[in-house]
């Protein structure tokens, strides 16, 4: 049964079109499968929320999370929902903040939003693997040779990486990567293929007076608090907004 799971997700994505965002255009394509046309939605149209659900079974109390997302067809007015499992309440949180920086020029690479720790190189592939390993290993030795960490720390994590079965994991890591550049993507539609395309700079959308206003004053109060969630600022001027305009 797990072996079936796992198929059906390492293959799922030669019949799926992933929801791909054009900055540029500021727009968000969405594919529903089935042979229908790809729905194409304003960006700033777009909601989203982060949903968390648990409940008590045999095993204990399991929990749920996911990033939802929303949109009205433009040309039918029907409502669509995509809701994204995720691992953990932050995960999801960050997902969908890593999406809208993305789209509001706030980052600009892979790098900026999952390579914290510096473990990534310039030749490096972009996907994890045994370059990884070796990236962590150099790093722990840089940082016990400045004084950050001292040697018990080391040998916990060359304790741990023996356990966990030293650069095998990695090994199965890119294993599985090659299987899935193999398999090859489904194509893209033909229509999604041309608005993938980008576009001259002076054909670039610029974002609404509401949002320019609305981003401005969440930057002005994450500046008098840095130290806050940026998530409880964002839904604070939300709510506010939200309530004068009714």
């Amino acid at each position: 049964m797990a072996l079936f799971i796992k198929a059906q997700y390492h293959f799922k994505f030669r019949n799926d079109v992933p929801t791909r965002f054009h900055r540029q255009r500021r727009e968000v394509a969405f594919a529903p499968g089935g042979g229908k046309p790809p729905i194409i939605v304003p960006w700033e149209n777009v909601a989203a929320w982060v949903t968390q659900a648990q409940g008590a079974t045999q095993y204990g109390v399991q929990r749920q999370y996911g990033l939802g997302l929303g949109f009205i067809d433009p040309e039918t007015g029907q409502q669509h929902f995509l809701e994204l499992p995720q691992p953990g309440l932050p995960l999801a949180m960050g997902l969908w903040e890593s999406v809208r920086a993305y789209m509001e020029y706030e980052v600009h690479t892979r790098e900026e939003i999952q390579d914290p720790h510096g473990l990534h190189r310039p030749g490096d592939p972009p996907h994890e693997g045994v370059h990884t390993f070796h990236r962590a290993r150099q790093r722990l030795h840089r940082r016990h040779r400045d004084g950050e960490i001292g040697l018990f720390k080391v040998a916990m994590w060359y304790l741990w990486h023996i356990i966990d079965l030293w650069t095998i994991p990695f090994h199965l890591a890119e294993w599985e990567i090659r299987a899935i550049q193999k398999a090859g993507r489904k194509t893209l539609p033909a229509s999604l293929e041309e608005w993938s395309q980008p576009l001259p700079r002076e054909q670039w959308a610029q974002p609404s007076e509401e949002l320019k206003r609305l981003s401005a004053e969440v930057r002005r109060r994450q500046a008098q608090q840095p130290n806050r969630p940026i998530t409880a600022i964002f839904a604070e001027v939300y709510t506010e907004e939200t309530t004068l305009s009714a």
